[in-house]
């Protein structure tokens, strides 16, 4: 590579070789006038023929030294095309640069506002799922809490008859019932509803046997299952026959009387494998209800009790028909009367009327009348009076 001012030039080029060839020859007519001088001494006819060619390489180095200086032009050129070639290419880089980078943060501009979207609703999910956990934290606490109710007797004979009064209280109206009422032999009734004789009033008492029935649905082996049943029954019996001593009362109170289990688990076993007992509860007057068939018992004596109240209230409604109709009868006459005024009013409005054609005819008779035709001897006219002196 020869490098001449800012351009490099390869040893491959035609037009270097060219130059390197012309530059050789000069060299070598140099040397071959160096030693055309060291031999002056040579005959004069040898001198002539290489001035002469001396000049025609004089001629060639000029023409050379063109062609040198028109490759060195056309050199230029190709540099300054070259130059500005790189300039538009870094121009075109420049703005292809720009174009992409303007690209990219625009693309890492939207995928910060994806993400951060994404991020918004996977924090509003997460803050649902957190209330969900507090929820079901809670949920589990009031299952907790169900339990420790349930397991205490006194607590679930209280829930038993708050659920009791809840039925209650949305089947029969207010003043039909009473809770905790206080019977004659000092027993105190879950709730007495109070229905007209027969039947008369009848006790509702929640029972609540979970014990024997959880004994029940737990023992695995037979012998289990047959000291649970028993114990079930057992415990089932006694409170028919508590229900049964206490709560029906000859004269006082009808002859049977509810008993309320507040489970629909315990009706269905109870009615599914221990019918006898079912029977049993017959036998003492003593109905077995759960929430289902209890909304439906007090459903069937509030119908009773409408009726009931719609009896005690039929004398009041016929005094009430009675005048009633006793009203309608005086508005009955004196529609009479008033029609008979109407009727005397329409017959004087006739008469009215009659008169009334009969003045219009004879004015309009008048308003026909000729003074100047009639004769002077006409008696029908009226003469008239003279004027007094």
């Amino acid at each position: 590579m020869i490098q001449i001012g800012e351009t490099e030039y390869s040893f491959s080029d035609p037009v270097v070789i060219a130059v390197a060839v012309a530059v050789a020859a000069v060299l070598l007519l140099f040397v071959l006038l160096i030693m055309s001088v060291r031999r002056a001494g040579m005959s004069a006819r040898l001198v002539a023929p290489v001035a002469q060619q001396m000049g025609m390489l004089g001629q060639q180095v000029r023409l050379l030294s063109d062609g040198q200086q028109q490759l060195a032009g056309g050199l230029n050129h190709v540099s300054e095309a070259q130059a500005v070639s790189q300039a538009k290419m870094l121009q075109l880089m420049e703005q292809r640069l720009a174009d992409v980078s303007r690209a990219m943060g625009e693309n890492l501009e939207g995928t910060s506002r994806r993400t951060a979207q994404s991020l918004g609703e996977l924090q509003q999910r997460l803050t649902t799922i957190d209330k969900a956990q507090e929820n079901i934290e809670k949920l589990s606490g009031n299952v907790l809490s169900l339990q420790d109710i349930l397991s205490n007797k006194q607590t679930r004979g209280a829930f038993g008859e708050i659920q009791l009064n809840d039925i209650v209280g949305k089947a029969l109206p207010k003043d039909s019932f009473t809770l905790q009422a206080t019977l004659s032999n000092g027993r105190r009734a879950d709730c007495l509803i109070d229905l007209p004789n027969p039947p008369g009033p009848i006790v509702v008492d929640a029972k609540f046997p979970l014990e024997a029935y959880e004994a029940l649905r737990n023992a695995d082996t037979q012998w289990e299952v047959k000291e649970a049943a028993s114990a079930f029954r057992v415990s089932v019996k006694a409170h028919i026959k508590a229900i049964s001593e206490r709560y029906i009362i000859d004269g006082e109170t009808a002859d049977g009387a509810l008993m309320f289990l507040p489970s629909e688990a315990i009706y269905a076993e109870l009615h599914a494998n221990f019918p006898e007992l079912v029977r049993e509860g017959f036998a003492a007057r003593v109905w077995i209800v759960s929430p289902t068939t209890c909304m439906a018992t007090l459903n069937t004596m509030r119908a009773i009790l409408k009726d009931a109240r719609m009896r005690e209230q039929a004398g009041a409604i016929r005094a009430t028909l009675k005048q009633l109709h006793r009203d309608v009868e005086l508005v009955v006459d004196r529609v009479g009367k008033l029609n008979t005024h109407f009727a005397q009013a329409r017959t004087d409005l006739d008469g009215i009327n009659t008169a009334a054609e009969r003045a219009g005819k004879r004015a309009a008779r008048l308003d026909n009348f000729d003074f100047e035709e009639l004769a002077p001897d006409d008696q029908n006219v009226v003469p008239l009076a003279k004027p007094k002196s």
